[in-house]
């Protein structure tokens, strides 16, 4: 249906001032002023629980499951639970690197899947998602170096002794593994993602870029096949790398859905930060051909796969809690019993903040293109998923010495500015709307009656 309103201009630039600039170096110095407090108080002991006693909670409650064989679910006791205030920040640059990973490559699967569909209402503010992958080669090399320099701290698999048959610290279920979970394998799967990733991304940009300047249809068609072989190898990759970069820490551990879950979470993060920068540009007088019917679907976008992440985090949680097996149910044990109950508190609150409450404020019509509420909203699916990778990888890293204070809101702080920073610099470096796009004209006159 045919908007009546007049279409403002599509000649928009973004202009990353030098206020924006120091605005996000400010934001930054304030993360890492939080971060070094925190490692100040984990150093001098103002932070963490009592290791000893969580352990042999650990170890009790997998006996009392059935699980004295996997009571060396000790990789958390007997490990990480002795575990420095440095093991704290590498677990700290480790969740922060995953997570804006996921969201960074969203951007790219958000363009894919709109490539493959054809999809014509998005082609107006393309340019947001588009910009998000650009921080990619940032969180590589964050999480390359983490593995290398604490990898031995965060992941149990790469202690040797777990596979010296005979020796005290041999386990047969983590040595079984070994094809898939030794650290040479590892690190060139954590490379092949982010090359691959970063790599098809550039071309899609390329092409985005090409067709600005001179038109036509042959850099979008060359774009759907792109974007086409990028859902393919994504639809393998974004499984492998949760399975890699958060079920690996829980070594004993696994989920057949995992996959999926860890997909949805990033996707309806990555959607939550699309929609934000969106209303933010907006409010600053960008895009003002973005109407309230593209707001209103990116709104219940936001509102579908918020449930959509529900509905796969319970049926994970209720598969594993019906069959009841000792293997399984350990990962839901820890969290809501060891560690002093520490990680109970944070499981919850993810729940509230990832589905009651946005399903709750975008349930309206109204709520999906009001920009305060889109504000608020997408801000708590934002921190809502942070904490649902924070006590994804948290436990079995760090244990009874976690913590959420100073500085675990610096990382997040200093990656969200850092973050920030690379969009805009990307937005700059374009027409806020790509002037060429053949499904252009379809976008700028999307209306929902």
């Amino acid at each position: 249906m045919a908007s009546a309103h007049s279409i403002p201009s599509i000649e928009e630039r973004f202009e990353f001032t030098s206020g924006a600039k120091r605005n996000l170096l400010i934001g930054g110095g304030i993360g890492l002023g939080l971060v070094l407090l925190g490692v100040y108080l984990a150093a001098t002991g103002g932070g963490g629980h009592e290791a000893a006693a969580s352990g042999a909670e650990h170890a009790a409650a997998a006996v009392g499951h059935g699980a004295a064989e996997h009571a060396s679910a000790g990789h958390e006791a007997a490990e990480g639970h002795g575990a420095s205030w440095m093991t704290r920040v590498w677990a700290n640059l480790w969740v922060n690197g995953v997570y804006f990973t996921g969201i960074s490559v969203i951007g790219m699967f958000f363009i894919s899947y709109n490539y493959l569909a054809q999809a014509g209402w998005s082609a107006v503010f393309k340019r947001v998602p588009e910009a998000l992958p650009a921080f990619l080669p940032i969180t590589g090399v964050i999480m390359l170096v983490t593995f290398f320099l604490g990898g031995h701290d965060l992941f149990h698999w790469t202690h040797e002794g777990l596979y010296e048959v005979g020796g005290p610290e041999y386990d047969p279920i983590i040595a079984g593994k070994r094809g898939f979970l030794n650290t040479p394998f590892f690190i060139f799967r954590l490379v092949f993602y982010f090359v691959v990733w970063y790599g098809m991304w550039r071309v899609i940009r390329n092409l985005s870029l090409q067709e600005d300047e001179i038109g036509g249809t042959e850099f979008y068609e060359k774009s759907i096949r792109f974007g086409t072989a990028f859902l393919v190898v994504f639809g393998v990759t974004s499984s492998t790398s949760a399975w890699d970069f958060v079920m690996s820490v829980d070594t004993h551990w696994f989920s057949t859905m995992f996959g999926w879950y860890t997909l949805a979470s990033w996707h309806v993060a990555g959607l939550a930060v699309i929609t934000l920068i969106i209303v933010m540009l907006r409010d600053r007088g960008y895009l003002r051909a973005v109407n309230s019917s593209h707001l209103r679907d990116l709104g219940k976008f936001v509102f579908a796969f918020s449930i959509f992440w529900t509905y796969v985090w319970f049926a994970q949680f209720l598969l594993i809690y019906y069959a009841n097996l000792p293997e399984e149910n350990i990962y839901y044990i820890e969290r809501f019993r060891g560690h002093g109950g520490f990680f109970k508190a944070p499981f919850f609150i993810t729940l509230l903040l990832n589905f009651f409450f946005p399903f709750l404020v975008l349930m309206t019509r109204d709520a999906k293109f009001t920009h305060s509420i889109l504000k608020v909203a997408c801000w708590s699916v934002i921190i809502g998923h942070y904490m649902d990778f924070y006590t994804n990888i948290m436990p079995g890293t760090l244990g009874a010495n976690a913590g959420f204070g100073p500085l675990e809101w610096g990382f997040f702080l200093l990656f969200i500015c850092a973050f920030g920073y690379s969009v805009a610099s990307q937005l700059e470096k374009a027409n806020l709307i790509p002037r060429n796009h053949p499904m252009l004209e379809e976008s700028l006159h999307h209306d929902i009656a």
